[in-house]
């Protein structure tokens, strides 16, 4: 085997240098306790992930993403795309499998404002429960985490896009936001403390199945500096695995305990990461598929296994190159066009008579946040240069099946 590629056929990949684990993580995408799964998770918290559950207790340390605030405030900020909480009674869905880590690097922890952020991170402690990513200052959302595994010195280290302006400043709460050159920093600063470093990032344009350029080129940098191994959600849609220089980036787990009322096929199917951690470094990962049901999480075996990391190996592939990558993200323009920037546009605009500062929200997060200024941007260019039409066939095929392919259809063969 190349060991520099995944093995597709079982979904997993090893070290070239043959690094023995010593102990087993296992890190899920994000999780969020709200509309259909919320009254499962206060019933029957362990009920709702189904028989993954196993697979998750069948570890050494578990690390999730926690998508919201669990507090019982009622007021929400203005912010660009949906509010989302739970409730302090939520908690048990984490507590009962156990996740002994959750990282908040993400765009909806601060979604009910800092006092709700504050609560949730109380609660987080009291129930023994670490976390990173974001804070009541600069300071402490960027602190990175360490934790002993087996002897292990594991670091974790948490950051998002800061969409909707919640990037964390001097005096200011909010997630680590993307400080790329920061991040690197601190991976080259914990490892005399850290055996094995871990970077997960919360970024990327949501629901489309390739990462983004910028996006990519960050994660590699990050991979490049000494990191073991970069993981990436945001997008509520798996995408593609790349190992840079025997690093694995996965760039997005999709969506885990996190329901989306839609019929599109590609929302109801995630992976988790389960990572083999050696004296010194990753030793192997194992790409675990699932699927998302109306009630609970379901394990994929036998040909819906197959099919799904049979997509996720051709999801890879484009990721091996900067021509790929383009590439793949020129479809994604091709196939949004002009038509979908004019449908945006109207969307804000009609925001603005429905709900103003919800407009606004929306208009200036299109302005600041990177996702969208670099779509946006990209598009433009493309148009004024005239290179829009000439996308490969085969990524704006990708990405309309990506956009359009519902459950009933099933995976592709």
């Amino acid at each position: 085997m190349n060991t520099q590629h995944i093995n597709w056929k079982t979904g997993t990949w090893e070290h070239p240098q043959n690094k023995k684990p010593v102990a087993d993580i296992v890190i899920a995408g994000d999780w969020a306790p709200i509309r259909d799964f919320s009254h499962t998770i206060l019933e029957n918290p362990e009920a709702i992930y189904g028989d993954l559950l196993p697979v998750l207790r069948d570890s050494h340390l578990r690390v999730v993403n926690l998508e919201c605030p669990l507090a019982e405030e009622k007021t929400s900020v203005h912010k660009s795309g949906a509010v989302l909480k739970g409730i302090p009674g939520h908690i048990d869905g984490l507590t009962a499998v156990p996740f002994e880590v959750v990282t908040l690097g993400n765009n909806h922890v601060f979604d009910y404002g800092s006092a709700a952020f504050a609560q949730t991170r109380d609660l987080l402690r009291q129930n023994g429960i670490l976390s990173t990513g974001a804070g009541l200052s600069l300071a402490e959302a960027e602190k990175p985490l360490l934790v002993s595994v087996n002897g292990t010195q594991i670091g974790i280290i948490s950051f998002s896009e800061g969409e909707d302006l919640t990037a964390a400043a001097p005096g200011k709460p909010g997630v680590f936001g993307w400080e790329i050159d920061r991040v690197i920093d601190l991976v080259r600063e914990i490892r005399s403390d850290a055996h094995v470093v871990i970077v997960i990032c919360h970024g990327g344009v949501e629901y489309i199945p390739f990462p983004p350029p910028y996006l990519a080129g960050a994660l590699q940098r990050i991979a490049g500096a000494g990191a073991d191994l970069v993981i990436g959600h945001h997008p509520h849609v798996p995408q593609g695995v790349h190992i840079h220089k025997s690093v694995p980036i996965c760039f997005s787990l999709g969506n885990f305990v996190f329901f989306q009322p839609t019929d599109l096929q590609y929302r109801k199917i995630g992976y988790l990461v389960k990572v083999g951690v050696a004296e010194k470094g990753v030793g192997a990962i194992r790409i675990i598929p699932y699927e998302i049901g109306p009630d609970r999480l379901v394990l994929l075996k036998e040909e819906k296994l197959q099919r799904t990391l049979r997509k996720l190996s051709a999801l890879s592939a484009p990721l091996e190159s900067p021509e790929g990558i383009r590439d793949a993200w020129h479809g994604f323009l091709k196939y949004y066009g002009v038509s979908g920037f004019k449908d945006e546009i109207a969307n804000i605009m009609d925001q603005f008579v429905i709900e103003p500062p919800k407009g606004a929200a929306m208009f200036r997060n299109r302005l600041t946040t990177l996702q969208h200024s670099h779509h946006l941007t990209d598009l433009m260019t493309r148009i004024m240069d005239g290179t829009l039409e000439s996308a490969p066939k085969w990524a704006v095929a990708v990405v309309a099946e990506y956009l359009t392919r519902k459950v009933s259809d099933g995976l592709p063969e």
